[in-house]
């Protein structure tokens, strides 16, 4: 029926590799190695080298890892990226030393609002992985203010561009990531959610040192896959230090995140509902998982049965992107001698062009990026990195502290993806048992279904993008900035009568 037994190493790299979701050709691969990695690991229970444990931030950082940033605002301004079209904000990028003993360094890349800069919120965006890079993903794929030609070297305005609502700030975390760099390179061997979140919170006080204006301004955090983690931990830190420090240190109002890996149980669980769901699989293999297939924290091995339905689920994605299981495949990695018209949907190969951006001498110094000669490529997700050494199995304690707290929390999940689905948010935020203050319903723009949402007792926002795969602002980037539009006015999404 499911074919032959395997051995339990076959079985566990299977496991590992359907987690990673089989991803084809070459925009997911790269996104999904880091993520499969990690739960390798996390897969081998009492013998794992992760710690799948609750999640404890730094409650006191150092005083003298925040030094003086006086100069270094005007030395980070980007007069003009190579092949960009002209625009009307400024754009800065450069680097801020978040540990001076170990020469660890953190690299961002900033872009003030395209209109009322000075009062309009600070947003801060963490691609996730873990490792993957928030430049090349957030910024030149999704949500920056530039989008690259097939040619790789020129750019075209992002006509959806989040800093049409926010001052919006990338940054490449952690050391190791992207331009992000260390001098002490066993730094890349302790890489964890815990450090991460650390260093985090000390790029954001020397920035904010580097960028005063925005000191008082209203502060929010958004993130997509695993950046699930990176966002929640990160405001669990500033939290602590602003009540340690009995004031404002950062003036955090919400966060929000976006197909986001929240609770390693239902997300598993919700993935394969979806792959069922979506007739990606047969009755008999969702039968099969569903009965026969643990996937608690505490499991230990895959039971027979389990894993021969896994080795025949592993054959119907040889050929899917999942992380948009209706989006075209990239076939052709060649770069263009001339600038292709851009595609009306997402360009299955935007990350060839990107990584030929990034890497070219002249991009790289009008960014004030790798100024030290780094030994490694810039990469779309880092293979400097070691085992990750810390992940909790969930989050939804953060959550839970956030509300509590009076924070906005806000879910967002693009419906046609595969690798964190719909239905894995929805599991996960069930777990919580929230009551339903806002019942399910649709929200529009431009007279037509943009996606549906529900708001739960504690102010968590639950919203779907319709026709989004994982990274929401790349296929429907219009929706995408809708929804973030909301989410920083405090304001429901729009029903049948508002169409805005």
């Amino acid at each position: 029926m499911f074919g032959k037994e395997k051995n339990p190493c076959f079985l566990l790299a299977l496991f590992v590799i359907l987690l990673s979701c089989f991803v084809a050709e070459i925009h997911g691969k790269k996104q999904s190695k880091a993520l499969g990695h990690l739960y390798r690991e996390k897969r081998k229970g009492s013998n794992s080298s992760v710690d799948s444990g609750v999640f404890r931030g730094t409650h006191n950082v150092n005083a003298s890892r925040i030094h003086s940033q006086k100069g270094l605002k005007e030395k980070d301004r980007i007069v003009k990226l190579p092949g960009q079209p002209e625009v009307e904000f400024s754009q800065y990028g450069g680097y801020v030393t978040v540990d001076e003993s170990a020469g660890r360094a953190m690299f961002y890349y900033f872009v003030e609002a395209q209109h009322s800069n000075d009062s309009l919120p600070l947003l801060l965006w963490l691609n996730g992985g873990p490792g993957c890079s928030s430049l090349g993903y957030g910024a030149m794929e999704e949500l920056g203010p530039f989008r690259v030609n097939s040619d790789g070297k020129t750019l075209y305005r992002n006509r959806f561009s989040w800093n049409k609502a926010a001052n919006v700030l990338f940054l490449e975390s952690p050391a190791g990531v992207g331009f992000s760099y260390s001098n002490r390179t066993s730094d890349y061997q302790k890489s964890g959610d815990r450090q991460t979140a650390e260093d985090n919170f000390v790029f954001l006080v020397n920035w904010l040192e580097r960028f005063p204006e925005y000191k008082d301004r209203e502060f929010y955090i958004a993130g997509e896959s695993y950046g699930g983690h990176y966002v929640p931990q990160l405001a669990h830190t500033i939290l602590n230090h602003n009540k340690k420090a009995n004031k404002t240190i950062i003036n955090l109002k919400g966060i929000i995140i976006g197909n986001a890996v929240i609770n390693d149980q239902t997300d598993t669980e919700g993935m394969f509902d979806y792959f069922h769901s979506h007739a990606l699989i047969s009755d008999e293999v969702a039968f099969t998982i569903k009965k026969y297939c643990d996937f608690s924290p505490n499991a230990t091995s895959l039971s027979r049965f389990c894993s021969a339905a896994l080795d025949e689920a592993e054959e119907t994605f040889q050929d899917l992107d999942i992380y948009n299981i209706y989006a075209p495949l990239c076939t052709q990695e060649n770069l263009t001698s001339r600038p292709q018209k851009p595609l009306a949907i997402f360009d299955p190969c935007s990350d060839n062009y990107v990584s030929a951006y990034l890497n070219r001498p002249d991009v790289q110094e009008a960014l004030h990026a790798n100024v030290t000669g780094l030994k490694f490529d810039w990469q779309p997700c880092s293979d400097v990195l070691g085992n990750w050494q810390d992940s909790p199995s969930t989050v939804i304690p953060l959550l839970k502290e956030f509300m509590a707290a009076g924070l906005r929390v806000w879910v967002y999940s693009g419906d046609i993806d595969g690798r964190v689905p719909v239905t894995s948010t929805r599991s996960s935020i069930n777990v919580m048992k929230l009551p339903v203050k806002t019942a399910w319903h649709p929200w529009f723009l431009k007279g037509e279904v943009g996606g549906y949402t529900q708001v739960y007792g504690g102010d968590l926002t639950f919203a779907t993008v319709r026709g989004a795969g994982h990274e929401v602002p790349s296929y429907q980037p219009r929706r995408a900035l809708s929804v973030i539009k909301h989410f920083l006015a405090g304001t429901p999404l729009p029903g049948a009568s508002q169409n805005t």
